[in-house]
C-alpha cells in the first residue's frame, strides 16, 4: 500500500506503527526516501524532467522487491534511507 500514493504510504504508516513488522517498516522507510528524493529532484530546475527518472526506477524495484516479500535496499540509496529513518 505505501507504494501507491502519499496517502497510501500514510495508512501504510499507521498500520504499521499498530502492528509493527520488520518488512513494513522496511518499506515505509524505503518510499519516503524515494518519495524524498523524487520531491528533491522535481524542485531542481536543471534536473526537474529527466530527475524524475531516477526516483521511478527506484519505486518500480521496490515495488517489485514488496511484491515478492523480500526487503532488498534499492540500490545507491536504499541502505541510506534505512539508516536516515530507522524511527519508523
Amino acid at each position: 500500500m505505501a507504494h501507491l500514493t502519499l496517502i497510501g504510504w500514510i495508512i501504510a504508516i499507521i498500520m504499521n506503527s499498530s502492528n509493527k513488522t520488520e518488512i513494513g517498516s522496511f518499506y515505509v522507510r524505503q518510499v519516503l526516501g524515494i518519495f524524498l528524493v523524487g520531491f528533491v529532484l522535481g524542485i531542481i530546475p536543471v534536473v526537474n524532467l529527466i530527475g524524475w527518472i531516477f526516483p521511478v526506477i527506484l519505486w518500480v524495484i521496490s515495488l517489485i522487491g514488496a511484491i515478492n516479500g523480500t526487503q532488498k535496499p534499492v540500490f545507491l540509496v536504499g541502505e541510506h534511507f534505512q539508516n536516515w529513518f530507522k524511527s519508523l
